[in-house]
């Protein structure tokens, strides 16, 4: 078994695992160590709990309740990859329903849940930008309306959470450049990360995480215009922690990589140039 680590909060802890035990190996007990929804992107295997079997296959979904065994088998094909997401305890009570739906055991493909299980998959690869605790928080909502079948109530925002959502957004933007988590942004306005989720999304149109990597960029982009420092000291310096992300993520807002961008700003107008003449050229052909 192979597991990393992508993404470690106070509250969200996401795992990547990676199985290639098969039929001839040993299954052995394992224990939950807290609320967790897994999702099974490829391969498969079974689980024992609680006195019921499960096959979980592709799309399928691993249930864990603090405390409880579990025992994994692969009779049938060797291995398994899955993402997993751990939730405190505070956490799930933001969710609603009580502790008792997350002794399901295991759901089922469905389509409700494979899309976000999707997302998050593509959230832990760096290929969207959305924050993983964020597409966390949304896979455990959604786990919870459809196992429970609760419709979502709408999120009245009155002129206080208007006030707070700005607020919040006023302070992503001024501390952009520092580390930031969607439980340390809650935290500033007083609000559990789940509905500080939900309220900032229905105020701005945007997530938190959105925001705040569009204000770091923002300010890439000024420093990249007017400023001499290398490219690394600006991915550094604006808040990204990894160079190779910092121009992959330019590179995909602004349509032309960092480097690009301030050979453009120095007045090489054939950068942007070719970007202008693409649609016409496409269209004459």
């Amino acid at each position: 078994m192979v597991a990393t680590t992508p993404l470690r909060h106070g509250s969200i802890s996401v795992t990547d695992y990676r199985c290639s035990i098969g039929p001839g190996d040993e299954p052995f007990v394992e224990l939950h160590g807290g609320f967790s929804i897994s999702y099974v992107r490829k391969g498969s295997f079974g689980c024992r709990a609680r006195g019921e079997s499960h096959e979980l296959v592709a799309g399928s979904i691993l249930v864990g309740h603090p405390g409880d065994e579990f025992m994994c088998t692969h009779d049938h094909v060797y291995g398994d990859e899955c993402l997993s997401f751990q939730f405190a305890p505070a956490l799930v009570e933001t969710l609603g329903e009580g502790p008792e739906i997350w002794r399901t055991g295991s759901v089922p493909p469905l389509s409700e849940l494979m899309v976000i299980g999707a997302l998050a998959q593509a959230a832990a690869e760096g290929g969207i930008d959305l924050g993983l605790d964020e597409v966390g928080l949304l896979f455990a909502a959604r786990f919870v309306e459809v196992v429970s079948g609760r419709k979502p109530r709408p999120l009245a925002a009155r002129a206080g959470d208007r006030r707070r959502a700005v607020e919040a957004a006023l302070w992503l933007d001024a501390h952009s450049h520092e580390p930031i988590d969607l439980e340390r942004a809650a935290r500033e306005v007083g609000l559990s990360a789940f509905h500080f989720l939900r309220l900032f999304a229905r105020v701005l149109g945007v997530t938190p995480h959105q925001y705040l990597l569009r204000s770091r960029l923002c300010h890439a982009a000024r420093l990249l215009a007017g400023d001499a420092r290398s490219i690394t000291d600006v991915a550094f310096d604006v808040g990204f922690g990894d160079l190779s992300n910092f121009v992959r993520t330019f590179h995909r807002a602004a349509g032309v990589s960092p480097r690009g961008f301030r050979q453009a700003a120095k007045g090489d107008r054939k950068i942007f140039q070719d970007r202008l003449d693409a649609p016409s050229r496409s269209l004459r052909g």
